[in-house]
C-alpha cells in the first residue's frame, strides 16, 4: 500500500471509528509502527487529526475562526442553549464562558430573568444588555480573539473573587480518553480557573465537538456535572460517556423523552 493510500485509510478510520491505535493498525496493514506514526505526524501537521499517545483522534472543527463557527450547528446550539437556560434559577449567580454556543445561551435567557451573570466574553455581555433584571459582571484582560474572551493574569485574578452557582463551559473537544479540550493553553487555564469558582460546571457541546480532541486539556470529565449536547443517543462517544458515568443531557430530537429525563438524574 502506498503512503498516500495509507493516509486515506487513516482518515477513513478516524471518521468511522473515532480513533486510531498506531500499533494495531500497523499490525493489520503489515507495516512498521513508525510508518503509521509518520503518517499521523503528516496528517497532524496538515491539521487533519489530533495526535495522542499511541495514535490519533479526530480534530475538532471548532478550532475554526469565530466568524466561521457562528454558522456551524446553529440549530443544535440553539437547542443546547434552551436546555442550559432551563437550569438557571431565579437570583442565581452564573458564569458564562465565551464562544458561539455560550452566546446562543445568552440570547436564549428569558428577558425577565433575574440573575447575576459573570463572563469574560464581551460579546456575551453585550447580548445581555437588553435583559433589565440581569446584572452583568464583565471580566477584563487580554482579548483572545479566537473565542472573543479575555485571558491572562489580570482576568484570572479578577475571577478569583467570584463564587457562582453554575458555570457553563465551552470546549472544542469532548472525548472519553482526553476529556475536555481546547486549542489554546491560556484559554484552557482560564476555563479551569472559572470552573473552580462555581458549584457546578456544565459543558455546552454541539455534535461536532463530541468525539473530537484539541491539544490542551481543560478538565477531566469527572469534574463536571453534565454535558449538554445535540449529538444522537447512539453516537459512539455519547455511549462511552454514559459507561463512564458522565451525565449526558441530550437535546437532539432523537433522544427519547424518558432517556433525556434519566440523563438529568
Amino acid at each position: 500500500m502506498l503512503a498516500a493510500q495509507r493516509r486515506d485509510l487513516l482518515m477513513e478510520r478516524l471518521k468511522t471509528e473515532g480513533r486510531i491505535v498506531a500499533k494495531d493498525l500497523a499490525a493489520e496493514l503489515g507495516v512498521s509502527e513508525d510508518s503509521i506514526r509518520r503518517d499521523l505526524r503528516e496528517l497532524a501537521d496538515a491539521g487533519l487529526c489530533q495526535r495522542v499517545y499511541g495514535g490519533a483522534l479526530p480534530i475538532s472543527p471548532a478550532t475554526a475562526d469565530y466568524a466561521t463557527r457562528m454558522a456551524v450547528s446553529v440549530a443544535g446550539k440553539e437547542r443546547i442553549a434552551k436546555r442550559a437556560a432551563a437550569l438557571i434559577r431565579l437570583g442565581s449567580t452564573v458564569i458564562l464562558d465565551g464562544g458561539t454556543t455560550t452566546l446562543a445561551l445568552a440570547k436564549a435567557l428569558p428577558v425577565d430573568l433575574e440573575a447575576k451573570i459573570v463572563t469574560h466574553s464581551p460579546t456575551v455581555a453585550a447580548a445581555l444588555v437588553t435583559h433589565p433584571k440581569v446584572e452583568v459582571f464583565l471580566i477584563g484582560g487580554r482579548l483572545f480573539k479566537h473565542s472573543a474572551v479575555t485571558c491572562g493574569a489580570a482576568a484570572a485574578e479578577a475571577a478569583m473573587g467570584i463564587n457562582a452557582d453554575l458555570f457553563f463551559l465551552g470546549v472544542t473537544g469532548v472525548h472519553p480518553e482526553t476529556g475536555l479540550t481546547t486549542g489554546d493553553s491560556d484559554e484552557a487555564a482560564m476555563k479551569r480557573t472559572l470552573a473552580k469558582r462555581a458549584a457546578d460546571t456544565y459543558v455546552l457541546a454541539s455534535s461536532e465537538k463530541i468525539g473530537a480532541a484539541s491539544p490542551f486539556t481543560v478538565l477531566p470529565l469527572s469534574d463536571v456535572a453534565g454535558v449538554i449536547t445535540d449529538a444522537a443517543p447512539d453516537e459512539p462517544t455519547v455511549q462511552e460517556l454514559g459507561k463512564l458515568g458522565v451525565s449526558v443531557l441530550g437535546v437532539s430530537p432523537s433522544w427519547p423523552a424518558r432517556e433525556a429525563a434519566a440523563s438529568d438524574a
